[in-house]
């Protein structure tokens, strides 16, 4: 049984991406939190990735009485709870001429909800992310769809357009992109935006983010692009610039916990992703890393 500080059971019934695999090899043991909850990690004597809770010193490897784990999309994924399903499907990170990459884990200290509200925000690209996402005076967000289905429980913001100067890393200049939202995990979000390379296909940029705390977040970035132009290297730093930008804008969130009363924040044509995901949380009775409605 999980000892974690979190009695959000909804939360706690769900995977987690804690590391990318690549960093595990030959490290030893590794420490992080999930949910206020201490866990170590390392692979064992038969290679496989072993996950456990501890207190104080982890010690050595256990055999036993160890956390649930996945490996999927070059991360291990764990539980604290008894997810109902496996962690969410993205295919096309197993289509064989893709770049899969793992731009970098950040620290953000923010809600998970937060940190998901502002990557389904395309109303700040011009003023955060200028000259890269979005610039003056192309400052409108078009009309797009917002569908929450229960097969699979998720939520999908589709037809959504926007011009930015330089969409990616292999961007030759500005255009207008396409861009399609999933919100499959309540602390996790997958984009597919237009490929510079191939207009009948579309980049994915996911992000897995792990809570350490209510308001405290380790944030992990899958890239699965088309792109056979530029390196690992320019591709991490292209991705690594965006969020550093985002970081002081979600550090400076007040408050760091999502409120999910739809009276407490202003909403605008902008956020219908925005409001479909508070109201989404809500209905699934979600209150850690947020402030619950009242109703």
């Amino acid at each position: 049984m999980s000892t974690s500080k979190c009695d959000d059971q909804v939360t706690l019934d769900h995977w987690y991406a804690i590391a990318p695999i690549a960093e595990i090899e030959g490290a030893g043991i590794q420490q992080t939190t999930l949910l206020e909850q201490p866990i170590a990690y390392a692979r064992n004597s038969a290679r496989d990735v072993v996950v456990w809770t501890h207190e104080g010193v982890p010690g050595d490897v256990p055999d036993r009485n160890c956390l649930p784990v996945r490996e999927r999309y070059g991360y291990v994924w764990t539980t604290l709870g008894a997810p109902e399903h496996d962690v969410f499907p993205i295919p096309e990170y197993a289509e064989a001429d893709r770049r899969n990459i793992h731009a970098a884990t950040f620290g953000v200290n923010v809600s998970a909800p937060r940190v998901i509200e502002n990557f389904l925000d395309m109303g700040h690209f011009p003023f955060v992310h200028t000259d890269i996402l979005g610039a003056e005076p192309h400052t409108e967000v078009k009309e797009y769809f917002v569908e929450v289905s229960e097969d699979p429980d998720e939520i999908v913001a589709s037809n959504c357009k926007f011009w930015q100067p330089m969409a990616a890393a292999a961007s030759t200049g500005g255009a207008d992109v396409d861009y399609i939202y999933r919100v499959p995990h309540p602390y996790c979000s997958v984009l597919y935006k237009s490929s510079p390379l191939d207009e009948s296909r579309k980049d994915v940029i996911a992000i897995f983010v792990q809570p350490l705390s209510q308001e405290q977040v380790r944030a992990h970035m899958l890239l699965s692009l088309l792109d056979d132009t530029n390196n690992d290297t320019d591709i991490r730093l292209f991705q690594q610039t965006i969020f550093g930008q985002d970081k002081p804008i979600l550090e400076n969130q007040y408050p760091k916990r999502l409120p999910l009363d739809p009276r407490a924040e202003t909403p605008i044509r902008a956020d219908k992703s925005a409001i479909a995901y508070r109201r989404w949380l809500s209905e699934k009775g979600i209150t850690y890393g947020v402030i619950p409605s009242a109703a």
